[in-house]
């Protein structure tokens, strides 16, 4: 017998021979899920090839050479209180522009890397993001993935940026989590118990004073069961639990977001505050059915500040999507997450692309003991027409209120966007 101990005492038991079978399967399963052979990149690899001189077979590793674009336009309607909160005028810019290089060593073992270059249009700097190598260990059922890279917490901020079916992930995701971290991961799957998890510690030697290193230290644990697996009728139901505790940085933490609008001022904001630690846990819940997906998550972080009295706040997303054209939004059964959306026809061939209808609520609640960084929820139906693998335009609108500063306004946002990946 084989006992697997999680966090907070809960361990499954595995007769020997189920492990067995699972390593296998898991060793399979891993060689074709290509999302996340060098971590779960910020441009994924496109289905179909636009160009061909972008890989390289050499006599030690592959090389594939990767790049996305995102430019943002938006323009907004405010009323009177909310014109008092912030000044919103209309505005573009590039979102941001990256590099990615990932290939595979030629070892007997599984081994594959990848380096992300990013432009930040936020800071106007070029960053390094995902950059590490992915080692297959089927002894463990899964990999190990050794560098930068995403925590591993909430299945919409594990996916692919570039996949996402919004514009911007949930608001409590972006105040709370960093996007991404350094350290050690391992990323696991045992295919007969349709169970994977990934488990993460990282720690800030190599990030210190980079913008996303608000923690000196964190621990990371996701675990998801998806019991319903019906490829054939595209079925599919997954659900997760996540948990975190985190040594704040310097002992100062700032939780802040935009109101689901790179071109917006940050809408809830803590202002910087003393802490020493904080622990986060949450739940999502996905289902699957053909062109159908409807999903929620919602997550709790109480940090650990004598002097604000810790407090305890929280957050979440619901979302429906329906690909109107009939394509099925794939998943990616290692890592746990959705991929981006291939269309059945590209308007290059004739066709008509792929059209996706959206509609989310989002919440935030910063507002806890002495601290008042302000609730904000959204309401947001958009229109994604993916041309191809490689192209994408996105249309949204946008209602949300804000109750912040004594005063409770409301936002229209009309937003656009244009996304180009290699």
């Amino acid at each position: 017998m084989l006992s697997l101990l999680f966090a907070g005492g809960m361990s499954i038991v595995i007769p020997m021979s189920a492990a067995s079978q699972d390593m296998a399967a898991a060793a399979q399963d891993t060689t074709l899920q290509s999302t996340i052979e060098a971590g779960e990149s910020s441009v994924e690899e496109p289905k179909r090839k636009l160009v061909k001189w972008n890989e390289f077979d050499g006599p030690f590793t592959t090389l594939r050479v990767g790049a996305g674009l995102l430019f943002d336009a938006a323009t907004f309607v405010q009323d009177e209180a909310n014109s008092k909160q912030f000044n919103l005028t209309p505005d573009m810019n590039l979102r941001d522009f990256r590099f990615l290089l990932k290939g595979r060593l030629k070892l007997k073992r599984s081994v594959t890397w990848s380096c992300g270059i990013m432009y930040d249009g936020a800071s106007t700097s070029w960053l390094f993001r995902e950059t590490g190598i992915m080692i297959a260990v089927p002894e463990l059922w899964g990999n190990l993935f050794i560098g930068r890279t995403k925590e591993g917490y909430s299945l919409n901020k594990v996916m692919v940026g570039y996949a996402g079916w919004t514009m911007e992930r949930a608001t409590i995701n972006d105040a709370t989590i960093p996007i991404l971290a350094d350290g050690v991961k391992w990323l696991g799957y045992l295919p007969s118990r349709h169970l994977l998890w990934n488990i993460g510690w990282y720690h800030d030697w190599l990030s210190e004073g980079q913008s996303f290193s608000t923690y000196s230290s964190q621990f990371v644990v996701r675990i998801a069961a998806v019991p319903l697996l019906g490829e054939s009728s595209g079925e599919l139901l997954h659900i997760g639990f996540n948990g975190r505790y985190g040594e704040v940085y310097n002992h100062k933490l700032r939780l802040r977001s935009r109101p689901e609008n790179f071109l917006s001022p940050y809408f809830v904001d803590t202002g910087e505050f003393p802490a020493v630690d904080s622990w986060t846990a949450g739940w999502e819940v996905y289902f699957r059915s053909g062109s159908l997906l409807l999903g929620t998550e919602y997550s709790l972080q109480k940090v650990h500040s004598p002097e604000t009295g810790s407090p305890l706040f929280h957050g979440g997303d619901v979302v429906l999507s329906w690909l109107i054209t009939g394509e099925t939004r794939g998943y990616n059964t290692v890592g746990g997450y959705f991929r981006a959306i291939s269309p059945t026809k590209t308007v290059f061939d004739s066709g008509p692309g792929a059209w996706e209808a959206v509609l989310r609520l989002s919440y935030i609640d910063l507002d806890s003991k002495t601290l008042n960084g302000g609730k904000f929820w959204r309401v947001t139906p958009m229109v994604n027409w993916h041309l191809s693998d490689n192209l994408r335009l996105e249309f949204a609108y946008g209602y949300g209120r804000l109750s912040r500063f004594d005063l409770v306004g409301g936002t229209q946002f009309f937003q656009s966007r244009i996304q180009m990946q290699l």
